[in-house]
């Protein structure tokens, strides 16, 4: 259940960082942010932070048992 709900913080803060650095019209290096298009709607996306900010998530939970 602690990894459900570290994706869930993880995505957040995916969504939050991409769109600052993403707007700008940087990949922001490493980060590897890219935009994506859907019927019109556009927002910015980056695996490695949401990867890394999962596992970040779900170790903090994991401690708090």
């Amino acid at each position: 259940m602690e990894l459900l709900k570290a994706m869930g913080l993880s995505a957040l803060l995916t969504g939050c960082v991409a769109l600052v650095i993403g707007s700008q019209g940087t990949s922001g290096g490493s980060l590897a942010i890219y935009a994506i298009s859907y019927e019109g709607f556009r927002f910015f996306w980056s695996w490695p932070v949401f990867i890394c900010g999962s596992g970040l998530a779900w170790g903090i939970m994991l401690l708090q048992r």
